[in-house]
């Protein structure tokens, strides 16, 4: 009975002292640079991305700000005759709008399809300047995704050319590094092209909205004066 417990602890100490296979993880980074020199230029674009975004959307926001009694005071002064007051409150007043019925003001006096045109091209221009830099973000959102493939090609390429000099001895381990580049490039790509696509869109929502505005105020602005004098 003894020997049998005897013969039986050293098993039990061997199954005990049996080591399991410890969790292995990589970080952020670690991916990253699996991804090879292809990850530069992506990294270079993301930032440019995240710069275009951040610096249109503090214009465009503070384009969108209006004062809702910016046109009664504009209209009043009208009337009133009051045009450098008018003239003053627009230049008080930064923002889109306020330069595109200045404009108008200062053509006052001549026919009013040239009133009109004046204004018409202000805004327009304005329209432009919000707009300045979004074309980068646009093409950001298609090249990033076109670059991260010329990794996963440049990725498969190593891999096979790998496995071409393994021979019949092909060991699994010498094509990671041809299968990272592949995929990490193709991760990269995705999500700076993604991120630049959503950001580009959300800007231009903001500039229409912008322009939307701009043109109710010019039909406004042209209303004031088509409007007989008390």
């Amino acid at each position: 009975m003894n020997l049998n417990m005897l013969l039986q602890i050293p098993e039990t100490v061997a199954v005990n002292n049996v080591e399991e296979p410890a969790n292995q993880s990589i970080s952020l980074i670690d991916t990253a640079m699996k991804g090879g020199w292809i990850m530069i230029p992506l990294l270079l674009l993301s930032i440019v991305a995240i710069y275009i975004f951040f610096e249109r959307l503090t214009v465009i926001r503070a384009a969108s700000k209006y004062d809702k009694s910016f046109m009664d005071k504009i209209k009043d002064y009208i009337q009133e005759g009051k045009i450098d007051a008018a003239l003053n409150l627009c230049r008080n007043n930064n923002t889109p709008c306020a330069r595109m019925i200045e404009k108008g003001i200062q053509r006052l006096g001549r026919p009013m399809s040239d009133v009109s045109v004046a204004v018409e091209n202000v805004g327009n221009l304005e329209v432009s300047k919000l707009e300045n830099g979004l074309s980068y973000l646009a093409t950001i959102s298609g090249g990033a995704p076109m670059i991260g493939f010329l990794g996963t090609v440049a990725g498969m390429i190593e891999a096979f050319f790998q496995m071409s000099n393994a021979g019949n001895n092909i060991d699994v381990s010498s094509l990671a590094g041809g299968i990272y580049t592949a995929m990490v490039t193709t991760l990269g790509g995705l999500f700076v092209g993604i991120i630049a696509y959503f950001a580009y869109n959300y800007l231009t929502t903001l500039v229409d909205k912008v322009a939307r505005d701009m043109e109710a105020r010019s039909l406004e602005f042209m209303d004031i004066l088509n409007e007989p004098a008390n």
